[in-house]
């Protein structure tokens, strides 16, 4: 009889189990922080969840847990950023503006469209890396958008502590086609045979080691084509195997559901749902584009699809960093609260989502001749650790620069015995 095929074989995927999967509904009893299920897709709204709330947020990270894992994958945050506070617009308007700088500038040095792994170059703006370009083209926005409490919410509630967030901004103009339908990275970014490959326990892994987001930059009318999702479709264990093929593509075009988001609104999934970025089909002379940030946050237990460089971007924002934390230092309590966040290393909601998001919170691969554990610990300081660290003891811009310089340094591998 022998042991199972620890692969899974590229003639396997199967329709009418993959038909099986998608035909589910959504139980709204499971999720009673959702404020509404829409064609299977729980909504929740920022108005109506409490940061302060520990036991509430917790209960909140559960559900989104079971709905990117058991349930139909994916999740709407609605006014992550709250248009309505006069803030958060600023900060998203800001945001939008430097982006649009940064595409000029990268038109001007490139007359190349650029396209993205699903989709044709043509009537897409793309930006790669936006997380490192944003903060070195307005450190300001940069700090204030990535300080957003909410991101670190979702993150923690699928990928746990030490995440990596890459970013990626797409911006559709009218007649922009949609994207193939398909799984994201790993590995949907690779063939079906070297899909096939890798052991079936890592096809169900792969989904666990990345959380997709995107974040509204500008209102997604249905025509302006909103994100399409096959809810459920991340249960099928071959479907990394399955999503090129034509039967699939078939079902998932006469299945998919897209929703309408506002400005400032956030989808999140599971990177195993099958989706596709829709067609904006706005009148051209409306010149409508859909505007959006694409998040891409990887487990700390795993490799990200970009490689973000801390110390240019903490070069670029170090400075706005300093002064903000040090002006709201001086309001909320002075030396006596630096000496408590120098002792237990702790920051407010907002600066924790920042540090969370600007450095590595995983201090492997290293170099242990050189980084040793910390004596309180197994491990060795993170980026984010010394970042925190910097940010509590007062560090400016050089010290902050020659300290993560010295971190990557002694990270490096043996050169020589």
């Amino acid at each position: 009889m022998g042991v199972p095929n620890r692969l899974i074989p590229l003639d396997s995927p199967s329709l009418p189990e993959f038909e099986r999967f998608c035909s589910q509904s959504t139980d709204s009893s499971l999720y009673p922080h959702a404020t509404t299920i829409t064609q299977n897709i729980p909504i929740y709204s920022t108005d109506t969840l409490s940061l302060d709330n520990a036991s509430q947020t917790t209960a909140v990270q559960n559900e989104w847990h079971h709905i990117l894992s058991e349930g139909p994958g994916i999740f709407v945050l609605q006014q992550i950023f709250n248009t309505s506070r006069q803030h958060d617009l600023a900060t998203l308007d800001a945001t939008t503006a430097a982006f649009t700088h940064i595409i000029h500038h990268e038109s001007a040095q490139s007359p190349l469209k650029k396209g993205d792994h699903f989709a044709r170059a043509g009537h897409n703006a793309r930006i790669w890396n936006s997380f490192s370009k944003h903060a070195f083209a307005d450190p300001s926005s940069f700090v204030d958008y990535y300080s957003n409490p909410y991101i670190r919410l979702a993150a923690e509630s699928w990928l746990g502590p030490a995440y990596r967030l890459t970013a990626q901004v797409n911006i559709v103009k009218p007649g922009g086609a949609a994207q193939a339908p398909h799984r994201d990275y790993h590995l949907g970014f690779q063939p079906d045979a070297a899909c096939a490959a890798f052991p079936r326990a890592l096809h169900r892994a792969s989904a666990f080691l990345t959380l997709q987001g995107a974040i509204a930059h500008s209102d997604m009318p249905p025509d302006s084509g909103p994100t399409r999702f096959l809810p459920f479709s991340q249960r099928a264990e071959d479907g990394y195997l399955a999503w090129r093929r034509p039967e699939f593509v078939a079902f998932f075009e006469e299945r998919y559901v897209a929703l309408p988001l506002r400005k400032g609104d956030a989808v999140f999934f599971n990177p195993a749902v099958m989706h596709a970025a829709g067609a904006n089909q706005t009148p051209p002379e409306g010149n409508f584009e859909r505007k959006a940030n694409l998040l891409q946050i990887g487990s700390a237990l795993g490799k990200t699809m970009e490689r973000v460089d801390v110390v240019p971007v903490v070069a670029a924002c170090w400075d706005e960093v300093r002064r903000r934390f040090d002006a709201e230092d001086r309001v909320e309590g002075g030396a006596q609260q630096r000496e408590q966040q120098q002792q237990q290393q702790q920051l407010g909601l907002k600066w924790e989502a920042f540090v969370r998001a600007l450095g590595e919170g995983y201090p492997f691969p290293t170099n242990l001749d050189r980084r040793p554990p910390a004596p309180s610990g197994m491990a060795p300081e993170s980026e984010q650790d010394l970042i925190r660290r910097g940010l509590v003891e007062g560090w400016q811009r050089e010290e902050m620069l020659t300290k993560l310089r010295k971190l990557q340094e002694d990270e490096r591998g043996h050169q020589f015995l």
